[in-house]
C-alpha cells in the first residue's frame, strides 16, 4: 500500500482537488438545476488529464495505477460531487475497462484516445425495464444478418445517457441461450436508429443525465461485437469487481467529505448557549459515524491493494459494496440529522448527500443481490 501514501500521488490529488475547486464548485449547484453537466467539462477534464488515467499511454492514458483513478473518484465523492463521480466512474473506471480489457486492437485503437480526451463520453447498456440485476432476462436483441447485426430493443437508467457516444450494450445473440446467448456490442449513438429517451427525473444525482435509450433495426457492423460472441455474461462478471470497488471507494470518501461538513456545522451551531457539538448526543453520533467510516475505509482499502494485485474476486467486492454502502446511508442519516431543519434543505450539503446515497444501495447490483453472491462462497447455491 505504500503507493497508496506516495508523494507523487499526494501531489495529483492536490492536482485533483484544485481543478475540482476552479472549474466545478462554482457551477455545480446551477448543473443540480439544470439535470445535466456540460459537454464541455467532460473536454476540460481529458485536457487536464483526468479521464481513464489509467489507460496505457499508446492509448491517450496516463499509464498510471488505478490508483489515481480512484483518487478522483475520491476527491469528487468528499466534495459531495455525487453526478460527477458517478458518470466518471462509468466511464473511465468501467467503460473504458471493457474495452481495454476485451476489445481488439483496432477497437482500443478507434475508443480509448477518445475517450481519454473527452471526445467520447462512455455509458454502460445493461439494465433494462424488465431486468435489472438478473442480466440473464434481458429482451434486446442483436441477431447476425449477413454482413451485420441487427439491434432492437431498449435500456434504461442509463447513466450518462443524454451525453453518451459509445455504449457497452448487452444483446442476446441467441434467444434460447439463457446466459450463454448473451454477447456485448460497442454502439456508436450515432448510428441510424438509436434514440435517446427523455433525461429522467431522480431522487438524487440530479447533474447526472440517466436516460433511456432505443435500438430499432440498428444495422451493427461485424466488428462492433466486443470480445467472442456468447460470452458477454462472463465477460460482465470479470469486471464486477473494479465496478463494485469504485462504488465502496466512494461511498466512503463522500462519508468522509459529508462526516467533515457536520462537524465543522456541529461548532459553530448553537442550542442552550453552547455549540451542539458539546451536547452528548451530537457527540456520539459523531463517534458513532468516525468508527463506522474507519472500519470501511480499512476493508476498502485492503481491497484496493488485492484490486492492484489482480487478486480481488467477487466475494470481496461484493462484502465492500454491501457493507461501505450501507454504512454511507447510515452516516448520510446521522449527519442530516445534525442539522436539524436545514439539513432538510437542499442549499446545505447534507441534503444531497443524503438523496445521492440512496441509489449506492441499488446500481452496481443491489445489495440483495450482494448479500446471495457472498452467501453462495459460505454454504454455495
Amino acid at each position: 500500500m505504500s503507493e497508496l501514501h506516495s508523494s507523487e500521488l499526494q501531489q495529483f490529488r492536490d492536482m485533483v482537488k484544485r481543478f475540482l475547486d476552479k472549474e466545478i464548485k462554482p457551477f455545480y449547484n446551477q448543473w443540480e438545476k439544470d439535470g445535466i453537466i456540460p459537454r464541455d467539462v467532460w473536454h476540460s477534464m481529458g485536457a487536464n488529464g483526468l479521464l481513464a488515467v489509467d489507460l496505457p499511454e499508446e492509448y491517450g492514458g496516463s499509464g498510471v495505477s488505478y490508483l489515481y483513478s480512484m483518487v478522483i473518484l475520491e476527491e469528487a465523492s468528499y466534495a459531495n460531487y455525487g453526478s460527477l463521480a458517478t458518470g466518471l466512474s462509468v466511464h473511465s473506471d468501467i467503460a473504458a475497462p471493457y474495452v481495454l480489457h476485451i476489445g481488439n486492437e483496432a477497437q482500443r485503437q478507434q475508443w480509448l484516445p477518445k475517450m481519454a480526451s473527452g471526445e467520447v463520453i462512455g455509458a454502460i447498456g445493461m439494465t433494462e425495464p424488465g431486468a435489472g440485476s438478473d442480466l440473464q432476462a434481458i429482451r434486446t436483441t442483436a441477431i447476425l444478418n449477413g454482413d451485420h447485426y441487427l439491434l432492437n430493443g431498449s435500456k434504461t437508467f442509463i447513466t450518462n445517457g443524454q451525453h453518451a457516444d459509445l455504449v457497452i450494450l448487452a444483446a442476446k445473440t441467441d434467444p434460447n441461450a439463457g446466459a450463454k446467448g448473451v454477447s456485448l456490442f460497442l454502439v456508436d449513438m450515432n448510428l441510424a436508429g438509436c434514440a435517446r429517451g427523455r433525461n429522467l427525473e431522480k431522487m438524487g444525482l440530479h447533474a447526472q443525465d440517466t436516460s433511456e435509450l432505443f435500438f430499432d433495426n440498428v444495422k451493427l457492423p461485424l466488428d462492433s461485437i466486443l470480445g467472442e460472441a456468447g460470452k458477454g455474461f462472463s465477460y460482465l462478471m470479470n469486471e464486477l469487481p473494479r465496478e463494485r470497488l469504485n462504488l465502496s471507494v466512494c461511498a466512503v470518501a463522500a462519508s468522509e467529505g459529508l462526516l467533515a461538513d457536520t462537524i465543522a456545522y456541529t461548532q459553530e451551531r448553537m442550542a442552550f448557549g453552547k455549540p451542539i457539538s458539546q451536547l452528548q448526543n451530537t457527540r456520539f453520533t459523531l463517534a458513532t459515524c468516525h468508527t463506522d467510516i474507519a472500519i470501511n475505509r480499512a476493508f476498502v482499502d485492503s481491497c484496493v491493494n488485492l484490486y492492484m494485485e489482480g487478486k480481488l474476486d467477487a466475494t470481496k467486492a461484493a462484502v465492500a459494496k454491501l457493507s461501505s454502502t450501507d454504512m454511507q446511508g447510515r452516516v448520510a442519516d446521522a449527519c442530516l440529522q445534525m442539522f436539524g431543519g436545514y439539513g432538510y434543505m437542499l442549499e446545505y450539503p447534507a441534503a444531497r448527500a443524503y438523496v445521492d446515497a440512496r441509489i449506492q444501495r441499488i446500481y452496481g447490483g443491489t445489495n440483495e443481490i450482494m448479500k446471495e453472491v457472498i452467501a453462495r462462497s459460505l454454504v454455495g447455491r
